[in-house]
């Protein structure tokens, strides 16, 4: 070995997460949330609504005040464009101190993220007795879309979630009064964006934004020198090249955008995770939503362990995002890993021909198939090495660019097993089975 190491079986850097949105969205209906969540309807008139669950409230132009909390909406993400904090704040409930405070922040921190395109829009009216008893009659609470496009970062403009409570305050005019009361309701990662925690600090470099908590400038300073040399790893190794942006969030908050590190085993073992960025919700074009991108999101717990080869590792998962969501696990991280573990400016060269022998006895001669979707974070020890090696044994015999659109077109198609084995025979004369068989007969010889 010498003074090369092996490679780290990393157990979860790349672990892939839930999507944002568990359940089917659209401008006529949301529906109902995962595990007996509330639904989300489409607003209509009061008479439509079941009776035990209908507000009452006054007679209210609809039409009017969709147009209203429109040009609210309109006038808040005009602000953040135009850096105008008193315009941002000005629809805000002035007596509600607390509310003020965050808005105040949150304003602080959309201006640093640089946007080229911000805007927000009604999607469905909500329903809540308490909420209407606690602002009063004319309550309306609604949930929002978010899009927005980060200048140099996002290729394309694309969206998130949040919802807001409004009540009328004089004729015509419409005052937010909340912006929690529906969190539980939407989706998973929605009102969990870098920009709804505490205050954060916004760090930029060409094709990388990071954000930390405000004051970790030194951190700030780390992570965007890593996740430079991770783009560029990214950009030159994956075939075809990459020319995304690597968008690295490293918050003290356990929860953003939908990564979860107070689950014990992320929290313990998860070292970043790719989130996705949408530039469709789940049921406007498809069911699950058109993937645009992602963003990193790293475990407090395990900062200090980032390097460039995980980031690496991360971003891969980034330059394959919008290619769907159909991909086997495999295939996924053993495509992050096999980028992670070649040559990288800056990192020591890593040991893989021993690496290899070493993955071949440790665990493929063990194994009985290549690691299955539904067990693969059950098993990460073995997981990770045999997907490595599966993807280092299609790269060698069929070539980069093969294995790239391999990879398109199962991430587009392969949603069942049928699928799966047909374009995987139809590029590289080899079904699930018979790669990992393939791969018997390499370690064999």
């Amino acid at each position: 070995m010498g003074r090369h190491a092996a490679p780290a079986r990393r157990r979860a850097a790349g672990r892939a997460r839930t999507p944002l949105w568990p359940f089917l969205l659209s401008f006529v209906l949301v529906a109902a949330a995962v595990a007996g969540g509330l639904a989300l309807h489409q607003s209509t008139t009061q008479a439509e609504q079941p009776a035990k669950t209908a507000p009452k409230t006054p007679d209210i132009d609809l039409v009017a005040r969709a147009a209203a909390v429109d040009k609210v909406l309109k006038r808040r993400a005009q602000a953040v464009l135009q850096d105008d904090q008193a315009a941002f704040l000005a629809d805000v409930d002035q007596a509600n101190l607390t509310l003020i405070a965050r808005q105040r922040t949150l304003f602080t921190n959309l201006t640093q993220f640089g946007f080229a395109k911000l805007a927000y829009q009604q999607l469905a009216q909500q329903y809540d007795d308490a909420v209407t008893r606690k602002y009063g009659p004319s309550t309306y609470v609604v949930a929002v879309a978010m899009t927005y496009q980060i200048r140099g970062i996002d290729t394309v403009p694309v969206k998130t979630m949040l919802g807001y409570t409004f009540r009328e305050r004089a004729a015509g005019r419409w005052t937010l009064v909340s912006d929690q009361d529906i969190d539980k309701r939407l989706p998973r990662g929605s009102h969990e964006e870098a920009w709804d925690t505490g205050e954060v600090l916004v760090k930029r470099a060409t094709r990388v934004l990071v954000v930390v908590e405000k004051g970790q400038q030194q951190l700030a300073t780390k992570l965007t020198g890593i996740a430079t040399s991770a783009v560029k790893a990214v950009s030159k190794s994956w075939p075809g090249g990459w020319t995304g942006s690597g968008v690295v969030i490293a918050l003290d908050d356990k929860i953003v955008r939908g990564a979860d590190y107070t689950v014990p085993k992320n929290a313990e073992d998860a070292l970043a995770m790719a989130t996705w960025v949408y530039r469709t919700l789940p049921g406007e074009v498809s069911g699950a939503g058109e993937r645009a991108d992602s963003y990193v999101v790293i475990n407090p717990r395990n900062r200090s362990r980032i390097d460039a080869r995980t980031l690496a590792h991360e971003f891969t998962h980034v330059a394959t995002a919008s290619y769907g969501p159909y991909a086997p696990r495999w295939l996924v991280e053993g495509a992050a890993t096999y980028v992670e573990f070649l040559p990288m400016d800056g990192a020591q060269d890593l040991a893989l021909p021993k690496y290899r022998q070493e993955v071949r006895t440790k665990y493929l001669a063990k194994a009985k198939s290549l690691p299955a979707d539904a067990v693969f974070f059950q098993r990460p020890d073995s997981s990770y090495p045999l997907s490595w090696l599966a993807v280092d044994y299609l790269f060698d015999r069929f070539g980069g660019t093969e294995v790239a659109t391999l990879y398109q077109e199962l991430a587009a198609l392969g949603s069942n097993q049928q699928e799966r084995d047909r374009i995987m025979t139809e590029h590289v004369g080899l079904t699930e089975a018979a790669l990992f068989r393939a791969l018997k007969t390499a370690a064999a010889s």
